[in-house]
């Protein structure tokens, strides 16, 4: 990670170095946070930052889910994300709002724990790696299972839902795997460690609800946007976990994955072990709106002033 000049704490920038928090502060002992992953892409008519709105809404209501108090509307939280990347200069970027409850009590009851809001961005490549997107990555079903209904809510994008996350794509990699599927608490496909997961099977894409666990990802609902468009049939259904070794295509979607194909599961080769077309379909549509090729007709691109955005 490359330092960038500033961060937005509570309303004003300060320097990446001066971002910190007590040791002693609620999150560090209770994982209380709730967290966004946006990327800001460099179009052809600037730096623009996708489905900002979306994202920040999802962040707002991952805060309710969780009875975090932010004194900052979605509007406001916009701007400062705009501002945020115009002043770091940056023509593409990761941006990372994080809300957490601060120090203040130290038991589990957050009675006097401040909330702390940190809007954060710097310049991130490929999450899989470059030739993923091609030529696909090689996974595994992970012995964790997502979290179950009414254990940790699974629609708010939290920390404490990331510890599982984190057992998840550990064991995939040190089993030789770029990433890890978990199953819901009924054995049925869920998602990865990051990634909303996706199967073709005879031309018909399949993917879990969120009752399997699912967050809502943003970068899923482009998707299901996009195949629409595109005139492929999409269904949203429970996945047996025997359907992954007979498809003919999966790909994962999210912010940092963004449309990724699989290749192969549990050294199960997955149709022709690369891309397959319904995929290639769908990450040519998806890149040609992010990249500012073709036209944003449903307003996902939130542009930064390019003419500071100079680095």
């Amino acid at each position: 990670m490359t330092p960038t000049d500033k961060i937005w704490h509570n309303g004003r920038f300060i320097a990446w170095d001066e971002a910190k928090i007590h040791v002693l502060s609620h999150v560090i002992s209770y994982g209380s946070s709730v967290f966004e992953g946006i990327r800001c892409y460099e179009t052809k008519q600037g730096p623009a930052i996708f489905r900002l709105r979306e994202h920040t809404r999802r962040l707002l209501d991952s805060a309710k889910i969780y009875r975090i108090p932010i004194d900052y509307s979605i509007d406001q939280l916009i701007d400062a994300q705009v501002e945020l990347v115009r002043l770091n200069g940056l023509r593409s970027c990761y941006v990372r709002p994080i809300v957490l409850r601060g120090y203040g009590g130290v038991g589990v009851m957050p009675v006097n724990n401040p909330t702390e809001v940190f809007l954060a961005c710097w310049e991130w490549g490929k999450y899989l790696g470059d030739e993923a997107l091609s030529e696909g990555v090689d996974v595994c079903i992970s012995s964790w299972n997502r979290i179950a209904p009414n254990t940790l809510p699974a629609l708010a994008k939290s920390g404490a839902n990331y510890m599982n996350s984190q057992l998840i794509r550990m064991e995939a990699h040190h089993n030789g795997y770029a990433e890890g599927i978990a199953l819901d608490a009924e054995g049925r496909i869920s998602e990865g460690s990051g990634e909303n997961i996706f199967v073709v099977r005879d031309g018909r894409i399949h993917t879990p609800p969120l009752g399997s666990s699912v967050l809502p990802g943003i970068t899923r609902d482009t998707v299901v946007t996009l195949a629409q468009e595109l005139g492929l049939p999409m269904v949203e259904a429970v996945i047996p976990r025997e359907m992954l070794y007979i498809a003919d295509e999966v790909f994962f979607t999210g912010t940092a994955a963004e449309v990724t194909p699989v290749r192969s599961i549990d050294r199960i080769q997955v149709g022709s072990g690369r891309r397959g077309p319904i995929t290639a379909k769908l990450q040519k549509a998806f890149f040609e709106i992010v990249e500012g090729i073709a036209p944003d007709k449903h307003g996902w691109l939130t542009p930064v002033p390019a003419a500071v955005a100079a680095k």
